[in-house]
């Protein structure tokens, strides 16, 4: 029997601006229903990468699969309706409108639902994601952790199979973390898979299955969050400590 092929399959991705390289050659697997972390320094590429894969961002060159579809040249709209969404670190709701209105717009025109199929969808996420009571809030009235919360529930709207996660725990207090843990557990054990950046490692290492950490562009180490934490080179380049220091401590 031939094994199913993975959610998403990247090789050779590579993204220049003009002379300077973002990412360089750039292979990732996600197999159907794990949680993937990825960290590492600022200017990395993370942020590229989530936009190659959400098709904000237009590879130069390489080859993305989809389901076993090469999506490498499809436009971000065509992605969002084949499942693939995503929840940014600034939330941007619509915020004239209610939370409610906010999920409509995205069963509808994100995930291309109508009539009471995008009701059903929204009133789902909004479970899903605890905002059932503030349905008729305008959002823009949202404290924080409740507009990120929308953000998530936004995505979920538009019954997505990949759900990429731009570092939607900055802002948050420590009080709060924990909270949106639980929220991406909830979207985990609803079958979306999860590909998620954040600089708050100890809420990526509370969910992620499995980790990545970049820099310059490219991959030096995956593994298990423990795995990856361990690695002396990411040690180095992303926690800013002495492998040779560290072994004397």
């Amino acid at each position: 029997m031939t094994p199913a092929a993975p959610l998403v399959d990247a090789r050779g991705l590579t993204k220049r601006y003009g002379t300077l390289t973002v990412l360089s050659g750039l292979d990732l697997r996600v197999e159907a229903g794990e949680a993937l972390g990825i960290i590492g320094p600022n200017g990395a590429g993370k942020s590229t990468l989530l936009g190659l894969l959400s098709g904000s961002v237009r590879a130069t060159s390489g080859r993305l699969e989809y389901r076993g579809d090469d999506i490498t040249r499809r436009p971000a709209a065509w992605r969002a309706r084949q499942g693939i969404a995503t929840s940014f670190q600034i939330p941007r709701p619509f915020a004239g409108m209610t939370v409610m209105e906010n999920m409509l717009v995205a069963a509808s025109f994100a995930g291309g639902a109508r009539g009471s199929t995008a009701q059903t969808r929204a009133i789902e996420a909004l479970s899903r994601t605890g905002l059932d009571a503030q349905a008729n809030v305008a959002a823009g009235s949202l404290r924080l952790l409740d507009r990120k919360r929308l953000e998530v529930a936004r995505a979920l709207a538009a019954n997505p199979r990949l759900l990429l996660l731009d570092e939607i725990a900055g802002g948050l207090t420590e009080a709060e973390v924990p909270e949106l843990v639980e929220l991406v557990r909830e979207v985990l054990a609803a079958g979306v898979t999860v590909v998620w950046i954040e600089h708050v490692v100890h809420a990526l290492t509370a969910v992620a299955t499995r980790m990545m950490c970049l820099t310059y562009g490219e991959v030096i180490a995956v593994g298990s969050p423990d795995e990856v934490m361990a690695n002396p080179r990411v040690k180095s380049v992303y926690l800013g400590i002495d492998p040779e220091e560290d072994e004397d401590a």
